[in-house]
């Protein structure tokens, strides 16, 4: 099976023709199928939409969120709830096309596990074109995971590895550096790109400074993830160290050269460097506690549904 995910926030005027897409692509390639949306708490009237088509379809299926939680905790909702072994993720603004989810599925049965779009000629205003390039090479340089596009929504991954992501805060753009620690198999295929139609762009300038500051996280987590002790520890041996030289030299000009250590900004700065040293150390001590609270302690979410239409435990809270 392959399950279709789309999360959408105030996409009323989309949602529609994007199922009838998705659907005649299902139909036409026999794949056998489910479509999620994972409404993100739209207030426009997106849901009484989705509503309409769970009463003809009962492949479609709908998650609700209490509130706007973000793109990335709608895409861990949809998938969650997928059934698939196959799962494809695509955008909800009709700028992603349907009809190239055949294209990342035949990839992905070359033995990848994760197949990403490339939108080679991306229609957007030119802006936002430039520093999403900027970003890609920046992230695949430090991630060592060489994409030219990893802001594009439309991928297709096996079950396995989708479920087995752990995301949080903004990390859907980082995916594939996220299934790479896991050992995933990546690569990447031309997909076409749409102008937007209907409603406005979600995004700002301030998500390039945030895509920086969670860039700082994946490679955190790429190369310390479960040692952090490695990386507090050198930097507070190494601080420790070099603290401990300078009160050192300090001292032997006290004590052989009689030289006063009296508006010496040296020696403060000696001193802090070791107390700085002693507390990266202690952080180390306590990331390698948390460390083993997060991979042990119980799975908790980072959404809350409000409901859920055509799942096979139809409910709502």
């Amino acid at each position: 099976m392959i399950s279709v995910v789309v999360p959408v926030y105030n996409e009323k005027e989309n949602v529609g023709l994007l199922y009838e897409k998705i659907k005649d692509v299902m139909i036409k390639n026999g794949y056998d199928h489910e479509i999620i949306f994972v409404d993100d708490g739209s207030n426009d009237g997106t849901f009484e939409e989705l509503k309409k088509i769970t009463d003809k379809d009962k492949q479609f299926k709908v998650i609700r969120f209490r509130r706007n939680f973000g793109q990335t905790a709608a895409m861990a909702a949809g998938f969650d709830y997928a059934h698939g072994e196959i799962i494809v993720s695509m955008d909800g603004d009709l700028q992603n096309d349907p009809e190239d989810i055949p294209k990342l599925i035949e990839k992905l049965d070359k033995g990848y596990d994760v197949v990403s779009g490339w939108r080679k000629n991306r229609q957007d205003e030119p802006k936002r074109v430039f520093l999403s390039k900027v970003a890609n090479k920046l992230i695949s340089k430090i991630t060592k995971v060489e994409l030219h596009d990893y802001g594009c929504s439309l991928k297709a991954y096996r079950s396995c590895v989708a479920k087995n992501l752990h995301m949080y805060g903004e990390m859907h753009r980082f995916i594939p550096a996220l299934a790479n620690i896991y050992g995933a198999s990546i690569t990447e295929v031309e997909v076409n790109h749409h102008p937007r139609k209907f409603g406005r762009s979600k995004y700002n300038l301030s998500r390039t400074f945030r895509v920086i500051v969670d860039l700082i996280l994946v490679y955190f987590m790429q190369k310390f993830m479960t040692r952090p002790i490695h990386f507090f520890g050198i930097a507070g041996f190494f601080m420790f160290f070099l603290g401990f030289l300078i009160d050192g030299y300090l001292a032997v000009q006290k004590i052989f050269f009689g030289v006063s250590l009296s508006n010496r900004p040296l020696l403060l700065l000696g001193v802090l460097l070791i107390l700085t040293g002693i507390n990266l150390v202690g952080i180390g001590i306590i990331s390698e506690i948390l460390t083993r609270i997060y991979y042990e302690s119980q799975n908790k979410k980072i959404y809350n549904i409000r409901t859920i239409l055509n799942d096979d435990n139809e409910k709502s809270a």
